[in-house]
């Protein structure tokens, strides 16, 4: 099994500017997002703490990499656990910015508020929630909406294989037809092994937000968290590992850690009422996959009067060099770019600071 760990990425970008040690060749500053060049070598000091999404923290650890090849003084460190568990730092005063795969809630800008945090929210890319399996697993290659429910809803407990979903999966297709695609029943006679984000994450919130919650609302339910009997995990590879080590498993997973691993997983298309669309940046740019949504960092306005070096870094963050990380080709962070009026509303919401 070769899964690629974006964890190792994070440590190598932490490691480099804690060594001090000296760069390459050397870069003009600037100070303007949309500038293709970092500030020159040498030119900061001091630290900044990353802490949050998993989903999010690839693209912030490729982005520190670089201004840590400029600047081998400045400390960055960046970690992954969890969207939620992520804001409770970030709203304590713990962090200067905080990677994010959903809007903060009103419940933790309230805590941010009371605490005194004042921040600045920026979108920085577009992700696709990929349903998954073992790339072994040959009878599935679409789930609907309505497959997602009866599979991995609240009402899902106890169904351990896939088969064991039939009659749920008549029942609601006789409440509410192909509204959230096509039931693809009679579903295997396999093991039903889920592995999926657990409560700290943003994927799960989001998942359940553009997924479980629409099926609920139609039914007139206010359950729409999905079944508790799954292994969880704030942890994206450690999905990838649950899926890969299950042929008939079932989870979903950020867009970027399924492109990395599609030796072992398989994104499976996902039909909302329109017929069955794979997860490609193509369609995820396009709206066409339904289960997009975008990616945030949140910078903290109090540590930014602070730091010289978390400006710089947030400058360089959001330029045309730093934001370049994002993309299909070869050595970048396999999400999709963010359209032009998206860039610019980021762009403009950093300067208005």
């Amino acid at each position: 099994m070769n899964i690629k760990r974006w964890s190792v990425l994070a440590a190598v970008a932490v490691a480099l500017p804690l060594a001090a040690c000296g760069g390459d060749d050397s870069s003009s500053t600037s100070d303007a997002p949309g500038s293709s060049e970092a500030p020159s070598e040498g030119g900061l000091s001091g630290s900044i703490f990353v802490s949050g999404s998993s989903t999010v923290e690839p693209i912030t650890t490729a982005v520190a990499k670089l201004f840590s090849d400029a600047n081998p003084d400045l400390a960055i460190q960046v970690e992954g656990p969890g969207t939620g568990d992520g804001f409770a730092k970030f709203c304590a005063g713990e962090t200067d910015i905080t990677n994010a795969s959903r809007a903060i809630k009103d419940e933790e800008a309230a805590t941010c508020a009371e605490n005194g945090v004042e921040y600045v929210e920026l979108k920085v890319a577009i992700d696709g929630l990929s349903a998954i399996t073992s790339v072994k697993n040959t009878a599935v290659e679409c789930v609907s909406f309505a497959d997602l429910w009866v599979l991995l809803g609240p009402d899902a407990t106890g169904r351990n294989n896939w088969s064991d979903a039939d009659e749920a999966a008549a029942e609601l297709s006789a409440a509410v037809g192909t509204d959230f695609g096509t039931l693809h029943t009679p579903y295997p006679d396999a093991p039903l092994t889920v592995t999926a984000p657990g409560e700290e994450s943003g994927t799960l919130d989001s998942f359940v937000e553009i997924v479980l919650g629409k099926v609920a609302k139609a039914l007139e339910v206010e359950d729409d968290a999905p079944r508790p009997d799954y292994t969880a995990s704030p942890n994206d590879n450690v999905i990838i590992e649950g899926i890969a080590a299950n042929d008939t498993s079932l989870g979903w997973v950020g867009f970027a850690f399924v492109e990395e691993n599609l030796d072992v997983v398989k994104p499976l298309q996902v039909d909302e009422g329109e017929g069955c669309v794979e997860p490609t940046a193509e369609t995820i740019a396009s709206g066409d996959y339904p289960i997009a949504r975008p990616l945030y960092v949140y910078v903290s306005k109090n540590k930014l009067a602070e730091s010289p070096a978390l400006e710089a870094f947030v400058d360089f963050y959001l330029s045309d060099e730093g934001l370049a990380v994002i993309g299909t080709g070869e050595g970048q962070v396999p999400y999709v770019p963010m359209a032009s009026a998206d860039l610019e509303a980021t762009r403009a919401a950093w300067a208005a600071r």
